[in-house]
């Protein structure tokens, strides 16, 4: 059982998968902090000093400043703030893998279309023969 686990393991799809989520986890980390640090904090002070990641519902009865404040106590919140900030944290992924597949199809060579067949095997003696021809040139049956 170990050896089929270790044949497993090994092929090839299963070690560029491995690979595949481990980048994506570290690129997710990038994307959270591209969002969080750099792209909503200049659309919160435009739209008059906001902080998206501190935009919450209160759906209990005391009234809290800060979502960390009402979750210490533990309070409900509809935290839509957050949500804002993970949809866009997936649009930004959902754009980079887009583009990354673009150019991935762009390198990738695409098969060639069949070549039309310029010749037709002989029904007797079964040699190649041109598709026009009546009669084969090396068995001089009717084709």
């Amino acid at each position: 059982m170990f050896k089929e686990f270790k044949e497993f393991v090994m092929r090839g799809n299963v070690l560029d998968m491995a690979v595949g989520i481990i980048i994506g986890a570290a690129f997710g980390k990038i994307v959270a902090s591209l969002v969080d640090d750099i792209i909503m904090p200049p659309i919160g002070r435009a739209l008059g000093h906001v902080d998206f990641s501190n935009l919450f519902i209160n759906l209990g009865e005391t009234s809290y400043a800060t979502i960390t404040e009402a979750k210490a106590h533990g309070a409900a919140t509809l935290n839509y703030g957050l949500f804002l900030n993970t949809i866009v944290n997936f649009l930004i992924v959902a754009l980079a893998i887009f583009l990354l597949l673009r150019i991935v199809n762009r390198w990738v060579a695409k098969p060639a279309p069949a070549a039309v067949p310029t010749s037709k095997d002989c029904p007797q003696c079964a040699m190649p023969i041109p598709l026009a021809a009546k009669k084969c040139g090396h068995c001089t049956s009717a084709v």
